[in-house]
């Protein structure tokens, strides 16, 4: 079975290496480092040709700051309400999504998250839940957005639409962990999500087959209500709280997946510089 995850693994990689190179203007050094056992998602090592070379790139972005301190920006919400990722930073958000920084980033959420979790003292009824989004959060969509200029393209409801319904996304692997040790806790998990209605059926198999089971709800937007994504997610968590469930902790990669109360106990933002939901 490694050997068989091993070839897929390198078939995968080969794929994504091809859409890259020839992408128009791009100018990958890649190195692979297959190990058994590593997540698909995360075996791409894209690497800059030098600290130089690193350099340059990085500066002027279109927010007139480096690709890094732009990062930085994006996830303190700072700048908000952009549609792309400036061009020139599409090179350094590649690498740092397929590289290691993201999987460090990532980790150390989740480690946190864990901590404060064992902490808990939970009542013991079963109402304790944790709310978690879907899109890069339990479900990473790198095997699509790698294809789509890491956010330099304008998003395209009908080309991810179509990859949505393939089901193919796999875990994100800090996540995971997380999941597991909620429900070793007993602590419900909650799957909250703002895809539509009509994408029910095609989630609920993606999540399934990349081990998310045991989930206590998946809750998406109705298919013809039009709700700001902040109005939705908080009022489905108002509505969980209606219901005597206790919010215990809340995680996603957009701000609002957090915003807006009751918000939970406590919150935890994982790392997306490849797009902004408003």
């Amino acid at each position: 079975m490694a050997s068989a995850n091993h070839r897929l693994a390198a078939f995968f990689l080969a794929v994504i290496v091809s859409s890259l190179a020839s992408s128009p203007g791009a100018a990958w050094d890649v190195k692979l480092e297959i190990d058994d056992g590593m997540p698909l998602i995360h075996m791409l090592r894209p690497l800059l040709s030098s600290a130089a070379g690193n350099l340059a790139r990085r500066r002027n972005s279109n927010y007139g700051v480096p690709c890094d301190s732009w990062r930085f920006a994006v996830e303190t919400n700072t700048i908000r309400d952009w549609a792309t990722i400036p061009a020139s930073c599409e090179e350094y958000v590649g690498n740092y999504m397929l590289g290691g920084h993201y999987r460090r980033d990532s980790r150390a959420v989740v480690d946190e998250a864990i901590a404060y979790a064992e902490g808990l003292e939970l009542a013991g009824e079963g109402k304790e839940v944790w709310v978690f989004d879907v899109d890069e959060t339990t479900l990473s969509n790198l095997p699509y957005y790698a294809k789509h200029g890491f956010g330099v393209e304008p998003y395209n409801w009908s080309t991810f639409g179509a990859y949505v319904e393939e089901s193919s996304a796999p875990a994100l692997p800090e996540t995971m962990r997380l999941y597991e040790r909620l429900k070793e806790l007993g602590i419900k998990p909650v799957i909250l999500t703002g895809r539509r209605e009509d994408k029910r059926e095609a989630t609920a198999k993606n999540l399934a087959s990349v081990g998310y089971t045991g989930y206590h709800m998946l809750l998406l937007k109705p298919q013809d209500v039009k709700l700001h994504s902040v109005e939705f997610k908080s009022g489905e968590r108002k509505k969980l709280e209606d219901a005597g469930y206790v919010i215990v902790g809340n995680i996603g990669d957009q701000w609002t997946d957090l915003l807006g109360e009751p918000e939970g106990a406590r919150t935890f933002k994982l790392p997306d510089p490849m797009y902004y939901v408003a």
